[in-house]
């Protein structure tokens, strides 16, 4: 996140890449390719006031340099009541210049109508931990979801009762520590149909650091000043609690981690572990069968960019994006570095794809965070979405509003829409406020709100509540929401494979990626002009393989473990 420009001279190359890319989303350039969409309409829409969630004032306190309030607070979609409705959760901490406040994390209930009701009080999940981000899964398969909140400091777990309430259950189920936590993420590693908990952790802190940047003003520290943080993993043990096997599991490495995704990333059934670090080479632990990891990022391609370098890595996302069935990875970094696209080939080794990718140059001048791939559009192709917001001073976008100090923090959004060959353009222009708001934003999250067949947008902004955009992007095309039960509960890591007309579409169970946050767990399938689904396959997380016979289009279907025919 923070690495070093080095430089004036870097500096000012950032300042051009910036001016550049004020003309590209000033005048459109880059947006010739659209596909497939009406171009005079708008992709999304903002509807937080409507919806009861007050945009509001922005303006945050100005901040203290201290590390932690630039790492910002994830969001999560969720149903914590099991109505059929996602409801919000916002992982919050307290304003800067505020010594000894606290800040609650707030619930937010979707009612009949749409709108959303604080219902922080009557659940008890408003921890009031410094908050970073979050966890989301049923850990003990009882139906319904729980909670981790990965904090700087103590992390705190909350078992949901199922009338509505949750417990603070955090020393009871095993957890302890003090470390700073960023990103979690639910996953059953041990194929034993138990969630099990992988957190990434960033640095050990020494706030009486002060740090300057290039501009020999006081800014937030490099990371490199500090001792990076061995990662934990929890492995469930099916009663209740869970017991720490970080040492045994050979997840031994000190990193500054960021992001996590755990999913099979290496075609042998077992789920891996891949951490975004901040600017040092990522991690890939890949599972070995038997409890036991072993980091092979460099080997298989993952671990530096095609230049051989390390990244400010951030945010983290998977899909199949250019219809191979094989899973790609892309990151979020640093100004002056692009984001990075990993393509998927032969023996489950990567290849930098970035250059090719059609986003590189465009997001150069950013900083991004929250990042996902998903079909916006329907059309059957993963388009991109990504937050952005500086941890350096920069130069200061015309329309920032967030008071002087955060003004040079402040960037716009980015939205990229894919072609279904891996090549992205950028379509800022038809993304209305989520890209043309100078912000600083970290946390993202994606679901299907309005249960209407497309995934809408939630977004962390700098101090104020969570901002949700409405996907608005008119068009016929089809689509199918997918909702896999294993044990009574969402089959995180299991891939999900629709067979349609000689085409076969990949995606996963997977509500822990982009940054800090946590996302619908339903998997959705934009089909374009498909109309007749011949097959949905499943591997679940266990390694059992499934096919399920012919669905309809335009609806949400629940399959369970089980009621497949085996393949």
């Amino acid at each position: 996140m923070f690495n070093q420009l080095g430089s004036l001279r870097s500096f000012l190359t950032t300042t051009l890449l910036l001016v550049i890319t004020l003309s590209f989303l000033s005048i459109g350039i880059g947006t010739s390719t659209v596909q497939s969409v009406d171009r005079e309409q708008t992709f999304f829409t903002e509807i937080t006031d409507k919806i009861g969630l007050s945009s509001g004032s922005r303006v945050w306190p100005n901040g203290t340099y201290a590390m932690h309030e630039i790492i910002g607070g994830g969001v999560a979609v969720f149903d914590y009541d099991r109505d059929g409705k996602l409801d919000l959760l916002q992982i919050r901490f307290p304003p800067p210049n505020q010594s000894g406040a606290t800040s609650r994390n707030l619930l937010f209930q979707q009612q009949a109508d749409g709108t959303f009701l604080d219902v922080t009080e009557e659940s008890q999940l408003g921890d009031s931990g410094y908050g970073q981000g979050v966890a989301i899964g049923d850990t003990d398969n009882d139906g319904d979801l729980d909670v981790y909140f990965a904090n700087f400091g103590h992390d705190t777990f909350y078992r949901n009762n199922g009338d509505g309430t949750f417990i603070e259950a955090t020393s009871v189920s095993g957890f302890s520590g003090n470390e700073w936590s960023t990103s979690a993420a639910f996953v059953d590693y041990n194929r034993d149909n138990d969630l099990d908990l992988y957190i990434a952790h960033y640095v050990e802190y020494d706030p009486t650091n002060v740090c300057r940047g290039d501009h020999g003003l006081q800014d937030y520290c490099n990371p490199q000043v500090f001792e990076g943080a061995q990662d934990s993993l929890y492995r469930n043990n099916g009663d209740g609690t869970f017991t720490d096997v970080t040492s045994p599991a050979g997840i031994t490495t000190l990193a500054r981690g960021l992001g996590v995704l755990c999913t099979d990333l290496t075609g042998d059934g077992w789920a891996d572990f891949y951490v975004a670090n901040d600017g040092e080479a990522n991690q890939l632990w890949v599972n070995q069968g038997n409890g036991e990891f072993v980091d092979e990022a460099i080997i298989r391609g993952v671990a530096f960019n095609s230049y051989g370098q390390p990244e400010g890595s951030m945010g983290v996302t998977v899909g199949d994006v250019n219809g191979d069935q094989k899973l790609d990875l892309f990151m979020t970094h640093l100004t002056g570095e692009t984001n990075t696209l990993y393509a998927a080939s032969e023996y489950e080794i990567f290849i930098d794809a970035t250059d090719t990718s059609g986003f590189s140059g465009i997001d150069s001048p950013f900083t991004g965070f929250g990042c996902g791939f998903f079909d916006f559009d329907n059309d059957s192709n993963l388009d991109l979405a990504i937050v952005n917001g500086r941890v350096k001073r920069g130069p200061v976008f015309p329309k920032a509003n967030l008071g002087k100090f955060w003004n040079a923090y402040a960037e716009p959004n980015l939205l990229f829409q894919n072609d279904g060959n891996g090549n992205f353009t950028n379509v800022n222009l038809f993304a209305s406020t989520f890209c043309s708001g100078i912000e600083v934003n970290r946390g993202l999250a994606f679901g299907d709100i309005d249960n209407d067949g497309d995934i809408d947008l939630v977004m962390d902004s700098l101090g104020g509540l969570p901002r949700v955009f409405r996907n608005d992007t008119s068009s016929n095309n089809h689509w199918l929401l997918v909702q896999a039960l294993t044990e009574n509960r969402d089959a995180i890591g299991a891939q999900v494979t629709v067979i349609a007309e000689e085409i076969r579409l990949v995606r996963l169970v997977l509500p822990g990626y982009s940054y800090i946050s946590s996302n619908d767990p339903r998997v959705h399938f934009g089909l374009g002009k498909i109309n007749k689904i011949e097959a949905i396959e499943i591997i679940w997380p266990n390694g059992q393989q499934e096919h399920f016979s012919i669905v309809d289009v335009d609806t949400e279907i629940t399959i369970h473990q089980g009621n497949g025919q085996p393949l």
